[in-house]
C-alpha cells in the first residue's frame, strides 16, 4: 500500500474538511500519516498562539485551538526521525540543497519511509531528489 505523508499545509486542509483532500484520502483508504517535524511546526504555531493571547476570549479560543490540534493529530500515524531519517538528512545537507532544515527533515523522513509527501510546497521540495511529492 502506498503512503501518503501530510506535510503541514496538508494538516491544515485536513483540519479544515478541504472537500478534495478528504475526498482523495477516502477514496485511496490510506492510513493517516505525518512527520514528527509537522506534529512541530503544528504545535509550535498553537503555542505561540497561547502565548500571545492577552486574555479572556482570546485565550479561551487559543487553548481550544490547541485542543483540536492535539486531537486532529491523534488521528495520524507520526513518522518518527530516526536513524535512517537522520542518515538521510545529512547526505542530503552534505549535497547542499538549498532548504530549509525542518522541509529537509521531513523530505528525509518521506525517502526513509518511502512514502508520497502531500504538500503545497513544490518550490522547497522539489529540491530534494527521489523526493515524490504530490498536492491534492
Amino acid at each position: 500500500m502506498t503512503m501518503y505523508i501530510l506535510d503541514t499545509d496538508h494538516l491544515s486542509l485536513y483540519g479544515r474538511n478541504h472537500p478534495v483532500l478528504i475526498s482523495r484520502l477516502l477514496a485511496s483508504q490510506v492510513e493517516l500519516t505525518t512527520t514528527a517535524i509537522n506534529v512541530e511546526e503544528q504545535l509550535r504555531g498553537r503555542l505561540a498562539q497561547v502565548a500571545e493571547a492577552k486574555d479572556g476570549i482570546m485565550l479561551s479560543n487559543a487553548y481550544q485551538r490547541l485542543v483540536e490540534t492535539v486531537m486532529l493529530l491523534s488521528e495520524f500515524n507520526i513518522l518518527q526521525y530516526n536513524q535512517k531519517s537522520r542518515d538521510t538528512y545529512q547526505a542530503l545537507k552534505a549535497q547542499r540543497i538549498r532548504v530549509g532544515t525542518q522541509d529537509l527533515r521531513i523530505g528525509s523522513i518521506a525517502l526513509a519511509y518511502q512514502g508520497i509527501l502531500l504538500t503545497r510546497n513544490r518550490r522547497d521540495f522539489e529540491k530534494i531528489p527521489g523526493l515524490i511529492i504530490q498536492d491534492w
